[in-house]
């Protein structure tokens, strides 16, 4: 374990007695003590060493301690000061600490005295380093304290988050229904430049397409029948902030189009207005869909698609992090006997292990809903396998992502192979690219394989 660091303390007065007795009792305390005699000596230990602490007598010539605290106000903020004043001079060190001085010592003073300013500074520097820390966690927890696990697969999407939060770059989080595509959106915000400006989200799959436009981009009176008055898009609503388009792949052509000009422009089209609005907004958005697959197909603009695939996200199904269900399954435990006024159960061993052998298709909204359900419905304060729906955790054995019921007297490998090609060609509307994709081959191979099994 390593020693933790002696603090360093900056001591400058030009009377050389002095200095030699306070550098004495200030290095009898335990501190480092690197005393000079003048202020521009001074502020070059502080630029260079970034002390925890300085004393500086203020009445000195050439740079006066005033100046000293001033400019270590700037050059190094951390940095506390105390000043030594003469008897008499007080409006002086009230001046220096109004440009920052913690404290001031009256000459002459005992060695109790400045031991006592030092030890106050240091501990004054302490508690603002740990509120720092203090809020610095605070604010993570915010931002990505609701994603619970320990699973590679979650963490590497969180680092990609992280990573990502602190630019402007458009962010596409691609997830099935139920991964946490919001969560994952509001904690990008809340850890980037615009955190304090809107957050505002856009279902593009709840909208009609009709008013989807107008929605977005706003539109001015008249603009159309209906427009009684002017309205304000959800783009000019998040100026400054950022708008998170979720289920993005149900957005519609024309509004593709403008959306496109916004993150090309930066400035939205409103209807009926003669000029463009500019806007300053970052762009997040997120699907279930496969984007590519509707680029292929011809229902979403290719270059729509790059625009929103710079920094791509994504976010694992709960099954790919199965060893996270018990953290979260007890996580979900506590909000809802909190929110519910209920005592809070225990999960047994058994049953803990059938939430653990379950696929969880719903992913963890569908957890989440099912701790709620144990909790409101329970009659004890236990959660047994008994409790818990037929489906879940049903026996069979797991393949990678998925679990296959095995009948006791064997199946034919050929039939689950053509079974799977037909599932993943179906899945994908016929596009055997997607199909492959899918299935972890290349093109070629699938076409091979479909083959071999006489498909079209």
């Amino acid at each position: 374990m390593s020693l933790p660091e002696t603090p360093v303390i900056v001591l400058a007065d030009d009377d050389d007695n002095l200095r030699r007795v306070v550098e004495y009792q200030l290095t009898s305390e335990g501190w480092r003590v690197v005393a000079v005699a003048d202020g521009e000596a001074a502020v070059e230990a502080v630029r260079r060493l970034r002390p925890a602490v300085l004393v500086t007598d203020i009445l000195m010539p050439g740079m006066d301690g005033v100046e000293v605290v001033d400019r270590v106000r700037t050059l190094a903020p951390d940095t506390v000061a105390i000043v030594i004043t003469a008897h008499g001079d007080v409006s002086t060190a009230v001046r220096a600490m109004q440009l920052g001085a913690l404290d001031f010592v009256e000459k002459p003073f005992s060695r109790e005295r400045i031991a006592l300013a030092v030890r106050k500074a240091l501990q004054f520097a302490g508690l603002r380093d740990e509120n720092r820390r203090l809020r610095a966690a605070v604010q993570e927890r915010a931002a990505l304290g609701e994603f619970v696990g320990r699973s590679p697969a979650l963490h590497a999407a969180l680092d990609d988050l992280v990573r990502a939060a602190d630019t402007d770059a458009t962010v596409l989080i691609l997830g099935d229904s139920g991964t946490g595509k919001e969560l994952a959106a509001r904690a990008l915000h809340a850890r980037s430049r615009r955190r304090d400006r809107p957050f505002v989200v856009v279902n593009c799959a709840a909208l009609p397409e009709s008013l989807i436009e107008s929605e977005l981009f706003g539109h001015r009176r008249g603009a159309f029948t209906g427009a009684d008055s002017e309205r304000t898009g959800k783009f000019e609503a998040a100026d400054g902030g950022t708008v998170f388009l979720d289920e993005i792949a149900d957005l519609p052509a024309g509004a593709q189009g403008r959306l496109l000009r916004v993150l090309q422009e930066g400035e939205v089209d409103k209807l009926g207005a003669a000029q463009p609005v500019p806007v300053d907004v970052r762009v997040v958005a997120a699907t279930r869909i496969d984007l590519e697959r509707r680029v292929a197909e011809g229902s979403f603009r290719e270059d729509l698609w790059f625009r929103l695939h710079v920094v791509p996200v994504r976010l694992p199904r709960l099954r790919e992090r199965i060893g996270d269900v018990p953290l979260l399954a007890e996580q979900f435990l506590v909000q809802a006997a909190r929110r519910h006024g209920r005592p809070l159960p225990r999960i047994e061993p058994e049953a803990m292990d059938r939430l653990e052998r379950h696929d969880w298709p719903g992913n963890v909204r569908e957890l989440e809903n099912l701790m709620e359900r144990l909790v409101v419905l329970g009659r004890s304060e236990v959660i047994r396998a008994e409790d818990l729906p037929a489906a879940i955790g049903a026996s069979g054995t797991r393949f990678g992502g998925a679990r296959v019921e095995i009948p006791a007297d064997g199946l034919s490998l050929e039939e689950v192979e053509r079974g799977l090609i037909e599932e993943a060609l179906r899945r994908h509307g016929g596009n055997q690219s997607a199909a492959a994709r899918f299935l972890g081959i290349s093109r070629p191979t699938l076409i091979y394989r479909m083959k071999k099994f006489g498909l079209a």
